[in-house]
């Protein structure tokens, strides 16, 4: 049970109510205004709106049941581009994109709420910001919202394949010659945490990949999808007998003993859904890929 007391005492006249606790609360502002229209956040006993102006011996009471909340955390992270409508960062390997069964703290969606004062989703309030996702062991660029036009926008992009994302990976084997892969993915009947390439309750998923380096055993590759399958490179790569390397679940194991996928989204290119500013963002080579390389060469 969360109940706190504040009294007005800094001449704050004109400060909006939500304003106000967003710096004296551990949670978002959205949460904020959903307590305040819920009543357990009071005024002088009276419910009052998110933008109620505060004014001197404003006695403010919080009473509510203290239940799952989005806390701001100090999560290390790039960001490669920022304005009033969206950002850009690169999603560090490891790190969980928002929260879910097991884990609700310590999120990319943490570590978004300390970096950025406005993150909009309006369809999920415990995921904001997030647009789109990357899998656990997938690091790479990922397109944050920070207003509802915005976020709707990008949405419709993503769906309409306007976004153009590619992907570094390194995979399991040689191959001589770049390709297309139009094969439908769906969940794996056999196994329920897994998808795979069937016919059965599926949808299309299109990936192509040009060759960037060939070596003896392995090969880099730039990946671009047009559809976004769960799972969707993995799956296909996978399928054409090349797994990613340390990707665990649709591959296999390395003698590098190296247990967390080499795939990385490093590539965006899009138009800007309010400017229409053209954006390229192109990300670092990740260090791991190069630590690989280096090894295999020796």
């Amino acid at each position: 049970m969360i109940d706190k007391t504040f009294v007005i005492r800094d001449n704050l006249i004109l400060k909006r109510l939500d304003k106000y606790l967003e710096n004296k609360l551990d949670i978002n502002r959205s949460q904020i205004k959903k307590l305040i229209k819920n009543g357990d956040i009071k005024v002088n006993g009276k419910i009052q709106k998110a933008g109620y102006s505060l004014k001197n011996n404003d006695v403010i009471t919080i009473l509510y049941e203290d239940e799952f909340r989005l806390v701001p955390r100090d999560i290390d992270f790039d960001i490669l581009y920022n304005d009033d409508y969206l950002a850009i960062i690169s999603k560090p390997i490891g790190l969980i994109v928002h929260p879910g069964a097991g884990n609700n703290d310590f999120t990319l969606v943490n570590g978004l709420l300390s970096k950025f004062n406005k993150l909009s989703n309006p369809i999920d309030e415990n995921r904001p910001g997030i647009v789109h996702r990357l899998d656990k062991d997938t690091s790479g660029l990922m397109i944050i919202s920070k207003t509802d036009e915005a976020y709707y926008k990008l949405v419709d992009m993503f769906k309409n394949h306007q976004i153009d994302k590619h992907y570094l990976a390194i995979v399991h084997g040689y191959i001589d010659s770049d390709m297309i892969i139009d094969k439908p993915i769906g969940r794996d009947i056999n196994n329920r945490t897994k998808m795979k390439v069937t016919d059965i309750n599926s949808k299309e998923a299109y990936t192509s990949f040009t060759i960037l380096k060939n070596f003896k055993e392995y090969t880099l590759l730039d990946v671009n999808i047009k559809t976004g399958r769960t799972h969707q490179i993995r799956v296909h790569l996978s399928y054409i007998n090349h797994p990613v390397v340390g990707d665990l679940v649709y591959g296999h194991k390395n003698k590098w003993k190296i247990n967390t996928q080499l795939l990385h989204a490093y590539k965006l290119k899009f138009k800007h859904p309010i400017t229409g500013e053209n954006i390229n963002i192109e990300d670092n080579f990740p260090s791991r890929f190069k630590d690989f390389l280096n090894k295999i060469k020796k």
